[in-house]
């Protein structure tokens, strides 16, 4: 079991910037690959941002690529989603998950975080 806390979120203008973050307990969360997702309102969750247990290998949605970086730091226990130039279409429900395969879709991940919130006004 690995449990999963995320922080960060909250209210910020377009173009401004967020760090998410995400903290692991519980089982051996290094040997885990790490995924963001997000989900808006009367939408369904979709695929942010994912990177290999070993950090060597990230990958992102279009919508993301180029603003939102993933990383993940395991002597800390901590993954990370640094959003820059932010969008309103980016307002969202964020949430981590941990998973033994590298995935794009929600079913490829194990554990999850309970969300947290992110608002970009325009």
């Amino acid at each position: 079991q690995v449990q999963l806390v995320e922080s960060g979120g909250g209210l910020v203008q377009a173009g401004g910037s967020l760090r998410l973050s995400c903290a692991a307990s519980g089982r051996t969360y290094s040997n885990y690959n790490i995924g963001w997702f997000r989900q808006a309102p009367g939408k369904e969750r979709e695929f942010v941002a994912t990177i290999t247990w070993s950090g060597g290998n990230t990958y992102y949605a279009d919508s993301v690529k180029g603003r939102f970086t993933i990383s993940r730091d395991n002597a800390k226990n901590t993954m990370y989603l640094q959003m820059n130039s932010l969008k309103p279409e980016d307002t969202a429900v964020y949430y981590c998950a941990v998973g033994k395969w590298v995935g794009t879709t929600p079913n490829f991940y194990n554990y999850w975080g309970q969300g947290t919130q992110v608002t970009v006004s325009s």
